[in-house]
């Protein structure tokens, strides 16, 4: 290599260094520069914070009758006011199901089921726990249930106030809230018991699910379970039936059920009656008398396939949840614009 060959190379070298060099500068500073969120700009999960049952007892004026907001197969459920003056509902486990599950963990349980955060399922904002006593606190949602509304009413006049707007928005809430637990919360929760009076509506009208992955408490109870599961949940599990994400679609489309005819569930006879109604395409005859029958059909049909869908198929052949929420979203969505 000559001398004049020689410079050119060592000058390619120094000009490849140096580019080499001002790359690594660019992409340091690319790096340094781009934006990370901060703790401030995530989502807050508050995990359950742990309330001594001294003070649950004076919230609730010590579980006095009148603060009673509620009964259920788990428990009562009452009324409550925090030392912050923070309004909360309190549900207290029936004795004999503390009994049965002394030795599980429900501090941990609690404070995973309390990472749930999604509009359309209510918070667990605290526990507390001590010798007989299991108290779950939530956040107090200050109208009624669905079931109250479609069936506790016997003048219609509750059921009327859900005109076919409330209660696709009402049906949408419900599946994006059961989607929201079964896809996004890490471990996902399944419900265990998807049901009409599991479902709170706001001031809005807005659909939000409770008692959500207390299926653990409940045992070999049957009370309150019976209509809202599937034939499989009986036929598996040592504990009295087998929770999935299946069993809990099923759940949904008896409540989508529960939406159109405005029947109760009658321990799985409104299945029964509605299916066939269904299958037929004898719609009008499924939908709640209480209300007017539209003019544009669509929609509600679409709705009652879906429901029918839920409950008319066994496990392997029900759809997921992510899928009945789409379809919902869409419905809701559709009735929407033709109302406005």
């Amino acid at each position: 290599m000559n001398l004049v060959e020689h410079i050119a190379y060592d000058t390619i070298m120094v000009i490849l260094s140096i580019s080499l060099i001002i790359l690594g500068i660019i992409l340091y500073l690319a790096c340094k520069k781009k934006p990370v969120e901060s703790v401030e700009t995530l989502p807050v999960k508050h995990s359950a914070h742990a309330y001594p049952l001294t003070e649950i007892d004076v919230a609730t004026n010590g579980f006095n009758n009148r603060r009673i907001i509620g009964k259920g197969r788990l428990g009562t459920v009452y009324a409550g006011k925090l030392e912050n003056e923070e309004v909360v509902a309190v549900k207290r486990i029936h004795p004999v199901l503390v009994l049965s599950n002394a030795g599980f963990g429900f501090s941990s349980v609690m404070k995973w089921l309390s990472l749930a955060q999604h509009p359309n399922v209510v918070p667990i904002i605290g526990f507390s726990e001590a010798p007989g006593e299991r108290l779950i606190v939530m956040e107090f949602v200050r109208i009624a249930n669905l079931e109250f509304y479609l069936h506790e009413n016997h003048d219609g006049g509750s059921s009327s106030l859900l005109d076919w707007n409330k209660r696709f928005k009402i049906a949408a809430g419900i599946a994006k809230g059961l989607q929201y637990l079964h896809e996004v919360v890490a471990p996902n929760i399944v419900h265990g018991c998807v049901k009409s009076s599991n479902v709170l509506i706001d001031v809005n009208f807005c659909a939000k699910i409770s008692d959500y992955g207390l299926n653990f408490l409940g045992g070999v109870e049957k009370r309150g379970l019976i209509g809202y599961v599937d034939d499989e949940y009986w036929n598996e599990g040592l504990r009295g039936g087998s929770v999935c994400k299946e069993s809990d679609v099923y759940g949904l489309g008896v409540v989508l059920l529960e939406l159109l005819s405005g029947r109760r569930c009658e321990g799985g006879l409104l299945v029964k009656w509605a299916l066939p109604l269904i299958k037929d395409m004898r719609f009008s005859e499924v939908l709640d008398p209480k209300l007017i029958i539209p003019s544009n059909m669509k929609a509600i049909v679409r709705l009652a396939k879906v429901a029918s869908a839920c409950v008319g198929n066994s496990r392997k052949c029900r759809p997921c949840v992510n899928h009945v929420a789409n379809i919902l979203n869409d419905l809701e969505t559709e009735v929407c614009l033709l109302s406005s």
